[in-house]
């Protein structure tokens, strides 16, 4: 479980109903209110099906966010390592070596960029095959960020929507000042419901899952540039040194700390 993730949704919708039941724990139930949830959340949904392909496909859009739920490691520091070390096997005994060296990686996409090498691909063509696939990683990344994006845009429509319903009713019924209030204070709760849509759900959800994406994407660009120097033949340390670019500098000097003090542990 993100655990960042889950206390930034849950510590707004805390904080939100703490201010609102502070001075009247009663005053909570002023903000519930079914037919306008039926209005904003209920139409948001429909008006973003009606941009789906079908229904399974906004069951499957709704369901990414798990997605933000669950941690992510997408550990740049370790990918080179592990870019280096079979580098080192590479130079040592060829690249064939790397077919039995890559029963223990476990990312797919590395270990079919190694296979790819080992079985004497043209570099051009492992470099065009590794970067359609992350291409079309990129692409569905997107798709499911720009879901909650399209929802996160309907709610706040749609809070409005019901909120001119609200005030059409209100102003039909004027000769009743004392009903004057009440009904508008009903007519603003579907604006209050589409603005907790797309500020408390859907824009830290998309949010999130473009930040996961761009990590992912970053690592996959490491791992690519890895495979090739690897089939090039390039040195080990010359490797090490082009992959610590795509590092931070601080992640740069805690690499070449760690390595370090590995090789000083082996000696």
């Amino acid at each position: 479980m993100d655990i960042a993730t889950l206390i930034g949704l849950v510590g707004a919708m805390g904080l939100m109903a703490y201010s609102i039941m502070m001075d009247d724990p009663a005053a909570i139930n002023g903000f519930i209110h079914v037919p306008s949830a039926m209005i904003t959340f209920g139409g948001a949904l429909m008006c973003t099906l009606a941009a789906e392909k079908d229904i399974k496909s906004l069951v499957e859009d709704l369901k990414s966010i798990q997605k933000v739920l669950k941690p992510v490691n997408f550990n740049q520091a370790e990918t080179i390592k592990n870019i280096i070390n079979l580098s080192n096997v590479a130079r040592k005994d060829g690249l064939l070596a790397l077919e039995e060296a890559s029963a223990g990686i476990d990312d797919p996409f590395l270990k079919k960029g190694i296979l790819l090498i080992v079985d004497g691909t043209d570099p051009e063509l492992v470099r065009s095959i590794l970067e359609t696939e992350i291409s079309c990683i990129e692409d569905r990344h997107k798709a499911k960020a720009a879901f909650w994006d399209n929802l996160g845009l309907s709610g706040p429509a749609w809070g409005m929507i019901g909120t001119l319903i609200g005030l059409i009713n209100m102003l039909k019924n004027l000769s009743d000042p004392s009903s004057i209030g009440p009904s508008m204070s009903v007519a603003l709760i579907t604006t209050f419901y589409g603005s907790i849509l797309a500020n408390w759900l859907c824009t830290p959800v998309a949010s999130k899952l473009k930040a996961n994406s761009a990590e992912e994407i970053a690592l996959k660009t490491v791992q690519v540039e890895g495979i090739l120097s690897i089939q090039a033949g390039e040195n080990p340390r010359v490797i090490e040194e082009k992959l610590k670019s795509f590092l931070t500098p601080a992640d740069r000097e805690q690499f070449s700390e760690n390595a370090e003090g590995g090789e000083g542990g082996e000696k």
